[in-house]
């Protein structure tokens, strides 16, 4: 029978969720973790191994002569020796577009955090403010309006479009930059421009592209200084897009405005980075795919890339 190893599932189903249809292919071994010195001898007897951010290096995948099949669980790669997983002839499958719905959200989430402080303003009324104010209203924050702002999507994937169509909702105008664009979209309030560009005019600054090592560090201090005083920026995609340290001094010396970050370059973070005492910095741990909902696509779809890799129709191949 087919020996299956999770390396780290604890992320993707912290208990709210079932391994079970899994069984259908072999013996299931999940692994809620799996530290760095233990990913040898975990997958070194595995046909087909599963990891969300656990690596698999030309090392590890050279341990398991058995192996056949990576499952990764998540949409982003590059934990994966991709290339040499090809030269030995073992396809990799991620799951691509399971949270686009979720990141979303949290993008506009954060967005309209910095607009309006709701929860801070609640936690004042709460404390009695209000009841002890001589007005009508009050506001320790100043409220900011998105529409007419200009909305800067750098990457124009199925998130990126997806946060287009909302920001078209909210009555902004936006500024696409992608290695794809595609001027017959063009319209009165959307524009495919290039990086300067799009840094210079925007209100508001979303990163929707993937790390690569073009993209690795383009928010850095030259970048940030192209950007507008009141410029925000939105992070949700990965966090070595963004030289932390240069925002974190754009931050505090008023260069921008403001950050959404739900990604950071090294997670969990130190304790001593830079962006946690920045000003106007709000950073959640890496949240913004995780609903219920798009982990549940999560599983299916990574239980589907086995099933059909198995059936001899492999799908979501990331090293053709």
């Amino acid at each position: 029978m087919a020996n299956i190893v999770i390396l780290d599932g604890y992320a993707a189903n912290p208990g709210d969720l079932n391994w079970e249809p899994l069984k259908e292919f072999g013996t299931v071994t999940v692994y809620e973790r799996t530290p760095a010195d233990q990913i040898i001898p975990r997958i070194r007897e595995a046909d087909y191994v599963y990891t969300n951010k656990v690596p698999l290096s030309r090392e590890a995948i050279d341990s398991a002569p058995k192996l056949k099949w990576i499952g990764v669980l998540a949409t982003g790669y590059n934990i994966v020796d991709i290339q040499y997983a090809r030269e030995k002839g073992i396809p990799v499958s991620n799951v691509p577009a399971y949270s686009s719905a979720t990141v979303l959200q949290n993008v506009f989430a954060h967005l309209l955090h910095i607009c309006h402080h709701v929860g801070d303003h609640a936690a004042s009324v709460s404390k009695g403010k209000w009841a002890a104010c001589q007005d009508f209203c009050f506001w320790d924050y100043p409220q900011i309006e998105l529409e007419g702002k200009y909305m800067g999507i750098i990457g124009y994937g199925d998130i990126g479009k997806k946060v287009a169509k909302a920001a078209l909702a909210f009555g902004m105008k936006l500024l696409i930059h992608t290695p794809h664009p595609e001027p017959s979209l063009e319209t009165e309030n959307l524009s495919f421009t290039d990086l300067d560009s799009l840094l210079e005019k925007s209100d508001v600054i979303s990163l929707h592209c993937p790390l690569t090592p073009a993209t690795s560090n383009m928010i850095d201090q030259a970048a940030l200084k192209k950007m507008k005083s009141t410029a925000i920026l939105i992070n949700t995609g990965r966090g070595p897009l963004i030289d932390e340290d240069a925002l974190a001094q754009a931050l505090n010396q008023g260069e921008i405005f403001a950050a959404g970050l739900d990604v950071l370059c090294q997670e969990p973070p130190q304790k001593d980075n830079p962006l946690f005492q920045a000003k106007n910095c709000f950073i959640s741990p890496h949240i913004s795919w995780s609903s219920k909902e798009a982990r549940i696509r999560l599983h299916q779809v990574a239980f589907d890339n086995l099933r059909s890799f198995l059936e001899g129709r492999p799908v979501n191949i990331v090293n053709l």
